[in-house]
């Protein structure tokens, strides 16, 4: 039986990019993988199929010999596909990073390059500022708990002067492999879990998890600016890894209390100021407690409700270094209560006055078009 062609088998065109061919060839991958169709010799030859389509086609030279000369040019004098050479390459490799390890696959080559050492978990802890402290920037100490190496059997989780036994189920792989074609699948090792080693004499201090619960203290800077919800990453500073793997990251996210008088809108620093009538019709001088200081306010003679008077430069600065916001002071003016009786007697008389310095305007007569 004569070979399709290897676009025909993933289904491409001839002119695919290398993204559609692995999009292609992973989904029939998926599809007839031997782990989801157990006993289906039909399934199992069209996954071998795509796989041998992709280690060509993924391949640029080798696509590039394929598309000028067809199969002959993929010939080589150690029997063509069936030999693991032809598919020792970095195309090959690539499997397992197309299937993402679905279902236990492996490359014939997987088990070289598999690592034992293991990164650290990234750690998220939270932390709590007052908006002044935003505005201001802050440097300050937090508590961090994470998980780290125990300091007794350093990770091995045997106990000191003993050494974990080599499992005799899987002989330290901490897999079980049987071979189908070119591909080996994988299951992990019922005995051991995975491990490749037997914890015969745990160690008493993290009873053989080779990890330990740690609380540290560590000093934090937050730059002037800081929002609600953001997100700081300090690099190395979560959890240890395993078997000399990289530590994770610690990321730290800002969580900023309202303030009674201010507020925050973007950049800038919000304060509604109260004043009476008399102010707003008068003009007014006003003293504003802020973040950086004490704010001298001129309100000028008939100003009205909601008006906005700002002062440049002096709200948040851009976390970025990019500028400052300004302070922006909203006016609301506030019906006086509980009035007393020459309050009242002010208020009528002003009445007066407004009704003969404005009398209501005349009812125009009705106009019908």
């Amino acid at each position: 039986m004569s070979k399709r062609d290897y676009y025909e088998v993933l289904g491409v065109p001839r002119n695919a990019t290398t993204e559609q061919i692995k999009k292609a060839y992973r989904e029939l991958a998926l599809k007839h993988h031997p782990d989801r169709n157990q006993g289906n010799s039909e399934s199992e030859e069209k996954f071998k199929e795509a796989s041998e389509a992709y280690s060509v086609l993924g391949n640029e030279e080798k696509r590039q010999l394929f598309n000028r000369y067809g199969f002959n040019g993929l010939k080589s004098g150690t029997g063509g596909f069936n030999d693991f050479s032809f598919f020792s390459d970095s195309t090959f490799s690539d499997f397992e990073d197309i299937l993402g390890n679905l279902f236990g696959f492996e490359s014939p080559f997987s088990s070289q390059r598999r690592r034992r050492d293991q990164r650290g978990n990234d750690i998220a802890v939270e932390v709590e500022l007052s908006l002044k402290e935003a505005y201001q920037g802050i440097e300050k100490s937090i508590t961090v708990q994470k998980e780290i190496n125990c300091d007794i059997c350093q990770g091995s989780k045997s106990e000191p002067g003993k050494s974990p036994e080599t499992c005799k189920q899987c002989g330290g792989s901490g897999s079980i492999r049987r071979s189908q074609g070119f591909f080996s699948i994988s299951t992990t090792c019922p005995v051991c879990k995975g491990n490749g080693k037997i914890i015969s004499h745990p160690c008493q201090k993290c009873r053989g998890s080779g990890r330990i619960l740690f609380s540290n203290e560590i000093k934090i800077t937050l730059p002037p600016g800081i929002d609600n919800g953001n997100k700081m990453r300090m690099s190395g500073e979560g959890e240890e890894g395993i078997n000399g793997g990289r530590p994770g990251d610690l990321y730290l996210i800002i969580q900023v209390r309202e303030d009674e008088h201010l507020k925050r809108q973007d950049n800038d620093l919000i304060h509604e100021l109260n004043i009476t009538f008399a102010q707003a019709a008068l003009g007014d001088e006003v003293k504003i407690k802020t973040f950086y200081g004490t704010e001298k306010i001129k309100i000028p003679p008939e100003t009205q409700n909601n008006k906005i008077i700002k002062v440049k430069g002096k709200g948040f600065k851009n976390v970025h270094g990019w500028g400052k916001g300004d302070f922006l002071i909203i006016i609301k003016i506030i019906t006086p209560r509980k009035m007393t009786k020459r309050e009242k007697e002010l208020f009528k008389e002003l009445r007066k006055i407004e009704k003969e310095k404005d009398p209501p305007p005349r009812k125009e007569k009705e106009q019908y078009v």
